[in-house]
């Protein structure tokens, strides 16, 4: 009964537009201190913060937000961008693929989704209208390929996920790069069947030449360069991923030095922003903690994982089960914030199905995908509709379903096909 109330208590929270730090904060206190009274819930209070702020892996998300921010403004969106249309930019919805390829490239190592769509809006948006482009396809392809800065890594959200989980966060970034690369292939095909159901949509743009496509390949060797430095030390055994994280960071600052986008106001503007996120992160981190105390305390995954025992239910059942309750959260929470409550009541039942939590993990992130670009709560749309106030909130919700048949698709891929998951981490072992 505690744990009922608790738990609707905080959808309430969630839906009154309470912050969700302090939503989890409150209940996960309350809670806690209805089944372990008031002194052992703030003692635990203290316990979670300290341990949080002093974890040594929670180092990397800090360092890896404070190195996509340098990366945002070093002008390498601009170039990943010009070399992809460089290379199909005169097919139909060429600008639309270029779109969806350069958003990979730039999540690769700026680890955010809505930097990825920010950013991209502004680089790829005026040249699509320039051609012709309906807002729904250009708009659509943007929110949707900013996606995948969620899961290719650095990735946050596997970061968290391998924080709650005390999983192998190098594994796990190795084990979001096929998936990442399915999601660019799926969303090139959600673009070429609009722009083959409706030609109009996507006009093809200016051929280049071989020498104008050579030339534009030269301008992307830092992101090649930043993403081998990161992924190849880890798994070189040079250092670790917080170590990586560190070392990413300091590279993106001497790429902008050399490429001369750095400033002391620009260095300036980046830690401020990293500062900020990161303590928004560590509240939200510190509240999800204390109401995933709760949910131990009230012993729900131990519970859960014997009720469907009992009921002989297919671990099958159970993945597509956990999926279906991923889809309806996320049309009122935040991708971060679903998985902090989610994670910790899930990922016992999953392991004791007999499934891996690397798989698992990536699973988790690309259903949370999804929700960046649903309604009502399509975080990725709202970033583009901020940029591009000129063009209806209703147009661009439009615009994304394509992409959202893509992701479902892949979602199938990762369920049915766990290699796609599980390869690079057991071959790179």
């Amino acid at each position: 009964m505690i744990l009922t109330i608790s738990v609707v208590t905080l959808l309430v929270l969630l839906l009154l537009r309470v912050p969700i730090a302090v939503a989890t904060g409150l209940v996960g206190l309350c809670g806690l201190a209805a089944f372990q009274g008031w002194p052992a819930a703030f003692a635990q209070v203290g316990i979670i913060a300290t341990e949080t702020v002093l974890t040594y892996e929670f180092a990397v998300i800090p360092l890896f937000i404070v190195m996509g921010a340098f990366i945002a403004r070093s002008g390498i969106a601009e170039e990943l961008f010009q070399a992809c249309y460089a290379f199909v930019g005169h097919w139909r919805g060429g600008l639309a693929l270029s779109t969806v390829a350069a958003c990979g490239g730039f999540g690769a190592v700026s680890g955010s989704s809505f930097a990825t769509a920010a950013t991209m809006s502004r680089i790829a948006y005026p040249q699509m209208k320039r051609f012709g482009y309906r807002d729904d396809l250009a708009t659509g392809s943007i929110a949707a390929g900013g996606t995948l800065g969620i899961l290719i890594p650095p990735s946050i959200a596997l970061v968290f996920f391998g924080i709650i989980t005390e999983s192998d966060i190098g594994a796990l970034f190795m084990a979001g790069i096929l998936p990442g690369i399915l999601g660019i292939v799926l969303y090139a095909a959600a673009v070429l069947f609009v722009v083959a159901r409706n030609p109009e949509a996507g006009p093809a743009g200016a051929r280049s030449n071989w020498q104008q496509r050579i030339a534009a390949l030269r301008g992307i060797w830092a992101v090649l360069l930043l993403f081998g430095l990161v992924m190849g030390g880890i798994y070189g055994g040079l250092f670790s991923p917080t170590e990586s994280a560190g070392i990413g960071a300091a590279g993106a600052l001497l790429i902008a030095v050399l490429r001369g986008r750095a400033s002391l106001e620009m260095v300036r503007t980046a830690l401020a922003d990293g500062i900020a996120t990161t303590v928004a992160l560590m509240a939200i981190l510190i509240g999800s903690f204390l109401f995933a105390n709760l949910v131990n305390v009230a012993r729900l995954p131990q519970d859960l994982t014997a009720a469907i025992e009992s009921l002989g239910v297919a671990p099958l059942a159970v993945i597509f089960l956990i999926i279906l309750i991923y889809l309806v959260l996320g049309c009122i929470l935040e991708s971060i914030s679903m998985m902090l409550l989610t994670v910790p009541v899930f990922y016992p039942l999953v392991v004791s199905l007999g499934y891996d939590l690397v798989w698992f993990g990536v699973l988790v992130v690309v259903v949370v995908e999804i929700s960046l670009i649903t309604p009502p709560v399509g975080l990725n749309v709202f970033v583009l509709r901020s940029v591009l106030q000129e063009v209806p909130l209703s147009r661009i919700f439009r615009g994304v379903v394509p992409f959202v048949v893509a992701d479902v698709a892949r979602v199938l891929l990762v369920v049915f096909v766990p290699w796609l998951s599980l390869a690079l981490p057991a071959y790179l072992k």
